[in-house]
């Protein structure tokens, strides 16, 4: 699985360049996400702006991934489509994952969200 990684002054950001992420993929996605946040910024962007399906699999890939980062850091998800989205509110993963609507709503409050 593809992710690129660019930094902020303030968090680490991680862009999917992929179009699902599933069962086929889980492995791949949080042995890819533990190499690129091994070491970085407390707050770490998970941008899935290019996601555009996501399933079961792929949700616990992403839990996985936060509880990579401990309890000192933080996982926030930006960019979501309405479908993946929709994935995330109906399993009440959005009451454990920070959700914005693009990237630029992410970067903006950081700091300033809960």
């Amino acid at each position: 699985m593809s992710l690129t990684t660019t930094m902020t002054d303030d968090a680490q950001i991680v862009k999917v360049n992929a179009d699902r992420i599933d069962a086929a993929m889980a492995i791949q996605f949080k042995e890819d996400m533990r190499a690129e946040t091994e070491s970085g910024a407390d707050r770490v962007i998970l941008d899935l702006s290019e996601v555009q399906f996501i399933d079961s699999s792929g949700l616990g890939a992403i839990v996985a991934a936060m509880k990579q980062l401990g309890g000192t850091r933080k996982l926030d998800l930006a960019g979501l489509t309405p479908m993946v989205e929709k994935v995330f509110r109906l399993t009440r993963m959005d009451t454990i994952f920070d959700l914005y609507g693009s990237l630029s709503d992410a970067i903006a409050p950081a700091g300033a969200s809960s």
